[in-house]
């Protein structure tokens, strides 16, 4: 990636936060159309609609699925139109899925239709989110310059995970009052403001430069998607599976442990906003892998629901920092016109790990315990640590 302008360290502090969150905001508005649903939907199409469970995991899944195949397209466009026409393409998408769940909740006499509906609600949103969340990252790169890029990755996924909490309760209050019909409205309602607000804003030029064929994209991306991947299963195994973990040690307060997960990954981010650009993303992430792997061994060999939650805490801590670390990186490695591409490819890593971890974690559980979950995943972290390690070793070379 080419050197940018010197202006770009002129920036103060507060002027490079606020220019970043005005454009990850947009992230932060389809993060909440993904929160508000979360925990309403699988009920509604259990309890409500009456089908199994296969199928009220199914249209959650759905929306992931959707995700994880659109983001390459997303990451082209971005390039090809810029970020802010990719933002609002994403936008419209997630305002599609409310006027699904609308359609849904009208036609709920007919289960079948209501189904189709919520599914196809779903596919879209999963379209909408992967274009928002990218053209909102290279929207603020594009605002304060590739020299922060790291910044701006861990804005968005601060507004990210903070849309995910705030949304996922919100979601329950608002159906408990109006129905699925209410949360489609709140839905359409917050996207209409979100492209209000995203449509004055200046945007950003693009590189002109021819951008290299997807496939070279990839092969230059994949050592860095998969420390991705294998890092994120950390953070997969917590989240999902650190209740059952709890229970099988006849333990309680497993949602205080995810609290201090949450807080940790958060923290870390707004503790260290500058570590990336002083010690360098490769540094940066081999301390996090390091972090991260300790916690996951402290919840495995746990003995006490202290060590459990310290581990927790560790695990969220180490995790918080390595995606923009190593995202930093992965784009070093492409042209300037390619970074859209660069940026979506690396996110899918942790999309597809995420959908892995889910059902092999829980396989292995079944047949090893869940204490092993926790092992296993370990030592995957020190995997990714030792891949880190090994792609430093050219840098000390040229050193």
């Amino acid at each position: 990636m080419p050197d940018q302008p010197a202006k770009e360290t002129a920036i103060s502090g507060i002027q490079l936060n606020l220019r970043i969150i005005s454009t990850v905001i947009f992230n932060f508005s389809s993060y909440l159309t993904i929160g508000l649903p979360l925990a309403v939907l699988p009920g509604y199409v259990h309890d409500v609609m009456g089908f199994s469970a296969f199928w009220a995991g199914l249209v959650i899944s759905l929306q992931y699925v959707s995700t994880l195949i659109s983001r390459p397209h997303a990451g082209r466009y971005a390039d090809l139109w810029g970020p802010k026409k990719v933002v609002i393409f994403g936008l419209f998408g997630c305002l599609l899925s409310g006027l699904f769940y609308g359609a849904a909740a009208l036609t709920s006499d007919n289960a079948v239709l209501s189904l189709t509906l919520l599914c196809v609600g779903r596919l879209i949103l999963g379209i909408g989110q992967s274009f928002a969340g990218t053209g909102s990252t290279l929207w603020g790169v594009g605002a304060v310059g590739s020299l922060h890029i790291g910044r701006v990755i861990s804005w968005n996924g601060i507004f990210t995970y903070g849309a995910m909490a705030i949304g996922a309760p919100l979601g329950v209050v608002l159906y408990r009052y109006g129905g699925l019909m209410l949360l489609a409205e709140t839905i359409v309602a917050i996207i209409v403001v979100s492209v209000a607000l995203a449509w004055p804003r200046p945007a950003v030029k693009g590189s002109k430069g021819k951008p290299i064929p997807f496939r070279d994209v990839l092969g230059k991306i994949l050592p860095y998607g998969l420390i991705l991947a294998m890092a994120s299963a950390g953070f997969g195994v917590i989240a999902t599976f650190i209740t059952l973990f709890y229970q099988d040690k006849g333990w309680e307060g497993a949602a205080f442990a995810l609290t201090l997960f949450s807080a940790a990954f958060v923290g870390t981010r707004l503790l260290f906003p500058n570590a990336i650009n002083r010690r360098g993303g490769l540094f940066v992430a081999m301390v996090c892998c390091a972090v991260e792997a300790l916690g996951l061994f402290l919840v495995w060999g746990a003995w006490d629901p202290l060590i459990a939650k310290t581990g927790a805490l560790l695990t969220g801590a180490g995790f918080s920092l390595v995606f923009p670390a190593i995202g930093v990186e992965a784009v070093k490695v492409v042209p300037t016109q390619n970074q859209g591409s660069a940026l979506a490819t690396y996110t899918a890593f942790m999309d597809l790990s995420l959908g892995i971890t889910g059902p092999l974690a829980g396989l292995i559980m079944s047949v090893a315990g869940v204490p092993v979950v926790y092992l296993l995943t370990a030592l995957l972290v020190c995997l990714a640590f030792y891949m880190i390690l090994r792609l430093k070793q050219p840098n000390r070379a040229a050193a």
